[in-house]
C-alpha cells in the first residue's frame, strides 16, 4: 500500500512537473515573439530616395588668370591687324606644325605688310584643310616643289631674336586661331608679281596684296 502510495505520489509529481515544464515554454516562446524587429511595409515614404546622378567633366576645367583675362580684353579691343600683332603674347614653346606655319611665314612675307603675312598664313592653312594638300603644316610647307625656299628638305636658319620672327610668330598663331579675317578667304596658291606662271592663268584671282597675287 504504502509503495502503491508512493508510486502515486511519484507519478502525480511527474505529472505536474511536466505542466509546469509546458507552461514555461510557451512564455519562453512568447517573449521569442514578443522580442522580435517587427516587420516594416516598405511604402513610397520609407523607401530611399534614388541618389542624384553624378555628373563628370569631360575637360579639365582652368580658371584663367589675371594675366590671361588681360591678354584676352587687349586682344577682344584690337581694331586693328597691327594692333592684335602687338596685343599677342610673347614667347613660350612652339608646335613643331606652328614652327612651320611661322617659318613660311617669314621666309616667304617677312617684308609684306602684315595683311601680306597673314595671306600666307592663310593660303597653308587652306591647303591643311583642302583635302588635296597634306593634311598638316609641316607637310603643306615640306612638300617638295612648293615653296623656293625649302632646299633639300629643309628650311634655312631663322633670327629668332628679330623683330621679323616676332611678328612672324604672332601672325601665325593669328591665322591659326581665326583671329583676323583675311583677304586672302579661301585661296590655295600665291605667287609675287612680277612672275607669271602657267598656272595661274587656270585659278582664280582672289586678291592683290601688296606684291603677292593669290588664287583659288
Amino acid at each position: 500500500m504504502q509503495f502503491h502510495r508512493a508510486t502515486l505520489a511519484a507519478l502525480a509529481a511527474t505529472a505536474f512537473l511536466t505542466f509546469f515544464a509546458a507552461e514555461g515554454s510557451g512564455a519562453n516562446a512568447e517573449v521569442s515573439e514578443t522580442r522580435a524587429a517587427p516587420v516594416v511595409a516598405l511604402t513610397d515614404e520609407t523607401v530611399p530616395a534614388a541618389a542624384t546622378p553624378v555628373q563628370f567633366v569631360s575637360q579639365e576645367v582652368v580658371q584663367p588668370t589675371p594675366e590671361r583675362k588681360a591678354a584676352d580684353a587687349r586682344l577682344a579691343e584690337a581694331g586693328s591687324l597691327s594692333e592684335l600683332v602687338a596685343a599677342m603674347p610673347e614667347g613660350g614653346t612652339m608646335s613643331r606644325e606652328m614652327e612651320c606655319l611661322a617659318g613660311a611665314i617669314y621666309f616667304e612675307s617677312r617684308g609684306e605688310p602684315l595683311a601680306g603675312q597673314l595671306a600666307v598664313g592663310q593660303v597653308i592653312i587652306n591647303r591643311s584643310e583642302s583635302g588635296v594638300f597634306p593634311s598638316d603644316y609641316c607637310g603643306v610647307v615640306y612638300q617638295p616643289s612648293q615653296f623656293s625656299f625649302v632646299r633639300g628638305g629643309t628650311m634655312p636658319r631663322i633670327d629668332r631674336g628679330s623683330a621679323a620672327w616676332h611678328r612672324a610668330t604672332a601672325i601665325a598663331r593669328i591665322a591659326h586661331e581665326g583671329l583676323w579675317d583675311s583677304k586672302a578667304g579661301d585661296s590655295l596658291y600665291f605667287h609675287a608679281r612680277y612672275v607669271k606662271p602657267s598656272w595661274s592663268r587656270t585659278k582664280i584671282a582672289r586678291a592683290t596684296i601688296d606684291s603677292h597675287i593669290f588664287y583659288r
